[in-house]
């Protein structure tokens, strides 16, 4: 699996944070990736570890997204805006194998695709404030 379904799948279940308890994700996690039929053992290490990583940064990686996001603090974004940005300031932020460049160009396509229509303008703002 390449990186960018990678990245895809970590957001799906990033995403699904905001709908459920912190004891129900991880029922969450494996009814999301037996869905996903045969994947390999190392592509479902990977995206269980960058999942859990994230949501371990949660509150730091909030209180930087704050620090720039002018008017929009993280309280007020849509989940899926802010699922992104989330994803990507950490990669930019403790994932030394993304380039902060990537980062954000993956952020912006994922907003394209799962954002509103202001979504990766938005989400460029705020992750190049974040750079």
């Amino acid at each position: 699996m390449g990186r960018r379904e990678l990245r895809e799948h970590i957001f799906r279940l990033l995403f699904r944070t905001e709908f459920h308890s912190e004891a129900e994700m991880t029922e969450q996690e494996v009814f999301y990736l037996n869905d996903l039929g045969e994947i390999s053992d190392e592509d479902r290490t990977y995206i269980q570890g960058k999942v859990d990583a994230i949501r371990g940064k949660k509150v730091d990686l909030d209180s930087r997204i704050d620090g720039v996001a002018d008017k929009w603090k993280t309280e007020r974004m849509t989940k899926v805006d802010l699922t992104i940005i989330r994803l990507a300031a950490y990669e930019m932020l403790y994932d030394e194998e993304v380039p902060t460049g990537v980062a954000i160009n993956e952020a912006v396509e994922l907003a394209k695709r799962y954002g509103t229509d202001q979504s990766p303008a938005f989400v460029n703002a705020v992750l190049a404030k974040l750079a």
